[in-house]
């Protein structure tokens, strides 16, 4: 059997905006459970969440590390997530599969942009939560002024249990507001008796009897209390504030009583919903191992030792090794071997886990994270996740010759690891491209395929796939006559082009009346035709959005053929396009950029000098969303740009909507721009 039951598992996620002090709070609580024999340093790259190199080099966490604290015959699976917008992918993991949302807020800087962020990302899974005002002991800390910033900005149910003793160097430990038996400090006194009285009253809104029972002066019960605030959490009626300095291990303690005694376990929280695969029905699956199993996969890592490391939660039923499980979201069969309990880097085997728990195998074929593995008897499919879209992007390239052959299978398992990576290429520009959350965001990713899979990849400026096309009609002749003894060549067509609305591509049509052009050859004339719209006369961009009619030539007996024809066709378009006065086309992306009302001016300016036209402008609570439309080209930095106007405060959405006209101030500019990327591609071969 499993070593901890259902009901005795803690999931907890740990959100806040970077340097709140996560990662010393999941290694403050591994060293007083005895987990580790001293505390480790994010500076000296000594904790056990931060483990990759990556993240020693940054002295930031850039992954979500799983670990496990073993806490009065509980454990504790704790997800520490990195705080940096640019791996909000690695959070979507941790909030997906918790039960309990932790939102820590440093005490010295308050409410930041990664709180409000981190609070509405739990909120939209609709996650208990509750807060953790960390690093009391800091200079400048103020953990009453903190609290008061939270209320305003998220609700009066906001409310503390606990009340620290000192503030700043002179910070010593937590009074709890439930422990009626606990000696108080008399410089708390008042604090901790005003915030007893506020808290029984935040836990008597939560339930009708107790109301009356608070509005009658009746005594609320310590039963009562615990009760009314376990409530209160899953419902999200209360959000527990509680305090301590992790560093020095105060509140530590507290914090993890706290987490056993009052949050949920995975039995007390909603069923997960599944269904079977082909089937819209769905099943409710209680958190029981008694129930069809179901574990999701929500997370996956390359393991130099290990190999491929899957990630899960188990939804239903009893996780177990030396069995075999069936990917329902794939269809396919998997050989389970050893069953992992993950404490950072490290695993150890388990021969089983309960429902509800978190764990990882090793070396799965077909699994990659959003799946959920079933047995082959009851097949069940979970709700996968859903990763935030990328917005910025770049061309990626190898660095050397021998990093060549490596580029394609180290771009495809940097996306199984990392979902929230996409990659594609263009091909108009025959670039491959690689989307992220930002320009660290990918910098870390390259260097992790510098260091799993040994290929070295650099990031350039993608290019801009501009179109060419025409705007008049044109009738142009082309003889293509070739005589190298014995049969000849002979291919003579009258072809006339003219524009055609914007998005409709290309037409080709023929009136040929006589013979004049043999109908066998029609088919070649078109080829030709086609084959020259690959590369304009501009600036050799491929051309659209024109018509194209053979309607008059001529033919030999002899010396004719279909090669000849083609050779012909192209020539006369590329000999009509130009003619036909041609231009550049750019395209044109539909933005959505949401932003505090605040910086609402000066982002419009911004977009007014990126040649951006407003179309809409919505309204929301402190924020405005605008609809814009904007050119590919004034676009490519704005990720790294809007995060610096706004302070990190800004988000947006980009997709292509329709090409327009280069204005012809810049067609110099953009036909340079292509030459020098030319040149680049030559070198490069």
């Amino acid at each position: 059997m499993a070593k901890f039951s259902t009901e005795r598992i803690r999931n907890i996620v740990l959100l806040s905006h970077s340097g709140a002090g996560k990662t010393i709070l999941a290694e403050a609580m591994l060293h007083m459970t005895g987990a580790t024999t001293r505390m480790g340093r994010v500076e000296d790259g000594t904790t056990v969440s931060d483990f990759e190199p990556e993240e020693h080099k940054r002295g930031t966490s850039v992954n979500t590390a799983i670990l496990n604290a073993q806490w009065k015959d509980h454990k504790i699976n704790v997800l520490d997530t990195p705080g940096y917008a640019d791996y909000r992918g690695e959070v979507v993991s941790g909030v997906r599969v918790a039960d309990t949302a932790v939102i820590m807020v440093a005490a010295q800087a308050g409410i930041e942009v990664g709180t409000g962020q981190m609070w509405s990302m739990a909120g939209e899974r609709d996650l208990p939560r509750i807060v953790y005002i960390s690093k009391i002991d800091r200079e400048n800390s103020d953990y009453y002024s903190v609290v008061d910033s939270l209320q305003q900005r998220f609700g009066r149910h906001l409310v503390p249990v606990q009340i620290p003793v000192g503030s700043e160097a002179a910070f010593s430990g937590v009074v709890n507001l439930l422990d009626m038996s606990a000696d108080v400090p008399d410089e708390v006194a008042d604090a901790v008796e005003e915030g007893r009285e506020r808290l029984t009253e935040a836990v008597a809104e939560i339930d009708d009897d107790l109301a009356d029972k608070y509005l009658e002066g009746e005594e609320i019960t310590h039963d009562e209390m615990v009760q009314g605030i376990k409530q209160g959490i899953m419902t999200g009626e209360l959000v527990p504030i509680l305090a301590g300095s992790p560093l020095n291990e105060l509140g530590v303690r507290e914090f993890m009583d706290f987490v056993v005694e009052y949050l949920p376990s995975p039995a007390d929280s909603p069923p997960a919903s599944g269904h079977a695969p082909g089937s819209d029905d769905e099943i409710e699956l209680p958190c029981d191992n008694s129930g069809p199993l179901a574990a999701l996969v929500f997370k996956t890592a390359a393991d130099p030792f290990v190999g491929k490391l899957s990630y899960f939660r188990v939804y239903s039923g009893a996780f177990k090794g030396d069995s075999q499980m069936y990917n329902a979201s794939k269809g396919e069969t998997e050989r389970i071997a050893q069953v992992f309990e993950i404490q950072g880097k490290e695993q150890s085997t388990v021969p089983e886990l309960a429902a509800g728990d978190i764990g990882a195998i090793s070396k799965l074929n077909t699994v990659l994270t959003g799946d959920t593995l079933s047995a082959s008897e009851q097949p069940l499919i979970l709700e996968g996740l859903t990763f935030p879209a990328p917005v910025y992007q770049r061309a990626v390239y190898p660095k050397s010759k021998a990093d060549v052959d490596k580029m394609t299978s180290s771009l495809s398992r940097i996306v199984e690891e990392d979902p929230s990576v996409v990659t594609s290429r263009e091909p108009d520009t025959n670039e491959m491209l690689i989307s992220g959350l930002g320009d660290t965001h990918l910098g870390v990713s390259l260097e992790k395929m510098q260091r799993k899979f040994g290929a070295e990849m650099i990031l350039e400026i993608p290019q801009v796939p501009y179109k060419e096309t025409i705007n008049r009609r044109a009738r142009v002749e082309y003889r293509h006559k070739k005589q190298t003894g014995g049969h000849g060549q002979f291919g003579h067509v009258w072809i006339e082009v003219e524009p055609m609305p914007r998005g409709t591509g290309f037409e080709f049509s023929e009136t040929i009346v006589g013979g004049v052009v043999p109908r066998e050859y029609i088919p070649s004339v078109e080829k030709g035709v086609r084959n020259a719209l690959n590369g304009g006369v501009v600036a050799g961009y491929p051309v659209v959005d024109m018509k194209a009619t053979l309607v008059d030539g001529s033919f030999h007996p002899v010396d004719s053929s279909g090669v000849s024809f083609e050779i012909a066709g192209g020539q006369a378009a590329a000999k009509g396009i130009q003619q036909a006065n041609p231009i550049i086309l750019e395209p044109i992306m539909k933005v959505e950029i949401t932003v505090p009302d605040n910086f609402t001016g000066d982002i419009i300016g911004d977009l007014n000098s990126r040649r951006g036209r407003i179309q809409g402008m919505i309204p929301g609570d402190g924020t405005t969303t605008l609809q814009v439309e904007a050119p590919q080209a004034e676009m490519l930095t704005y990720a790294t740009e809007l995060r610096s106007q706004t302070q990190g405060q800004g988000d947006f959405t980009m997709e292509f909507d329709h090409f327009e006209e280069v204005p012809t101030h810049m067609v110099d500019r953009v036909v340079q721009i292509t030459q020098e990327h030319k040149e680049k591609a030559e070198a490069r071969a």
